[in-house]
């Protein structure tokens, strides 16, 4: 399975490479966007998960003293 961070940033690899390949400016402008925009996708995901992999080392409990017992 693919991590979609990677799959996300190889799209906007392509979309880059396609928008310098295409000699009609409005389209090469929009590839360009579109690039832009699946980094941008990418960057946020893997903020939002780098979020989520701390409150769960967070959440963990301690092992420790049980009360009511000796």
């Amino acid at each position: 399975m693919i991590k979609a961070t990677k799959f996300f940033r190889k799209q906007a690899e392509k979309a880059e490479r396609m928008a310098q390949a295409t000699p009609d400016q409005e389209a090469s402008q929009n590839l360009s966007n579109l690039a832009q925009a699946y980094r941008s996708q990418a960057a946020a995901l893997k903020k939002n998960e780098k979020k989520s992999a701390k409150s769960k080392k967070k959440s963990g409990k301690k092992p420790g003293k049980v009360k009511g017992r000796a």
